[in-house]
């Protein structure tokens, strides 16, 4: 399935792993992953950290992608939600490590979330 990015040359460069819009071809396979948080498994608890927590959210989106037959290179949107701007760096880290190269659209948002222990929430979409 071809995925074109569009970086215009005549826009601000692009932030880390992230372009500015994705174009998917049709006939394709677009998966829609509601916001995932960092829930351990009994759905109770969850790390403190930012750091923690992220690595969940990562690791549960790779499950919902094997599950349909993809991989985070399949990943052409995210959206993520930090609970304050101090995660920011984590957060770049964390996708840095799970996007290698990888750059599909991004909006990277802070608010306040649902549970005040949530540090982190992340919605994507794939395709293929």
């Amino acid at each position: 399935m071809p995925i074109i990015k569009h970086n215009p040359e005549k826009m601000y460069p692009q932030y880390r792993n992230y372009s500015h819009a994705i174009e998917i071809s049709s006939n394709s396979r677009l998966l829609i992953i509601s916001g995932l948080n960092g829930y351990l498994q009994n759905g109770t608890t969850m790390p403190e950290t930012f750091e923690e927590q992220g690595e969940l959210i990562w690791q549960y989106l790779g499950l919902i992608l094997e599950s349909a037959n993809m991989t985070y290179q399949n990943l052409v949107s995210l959206r993520m939600y930090l609970a304050s701007p101090e995660y920011d760096e984590a957060n770049i880290k964390l996708r840095q490590k799970y996007l290698d190269s990888h750059q599909p659209a991004l909006t990277v948002v802070c608010a306040q979330l649902l549970d005040p222990k949530w540090k982190l929430e992340m919605e994507a979409m794939a395709a293929e």
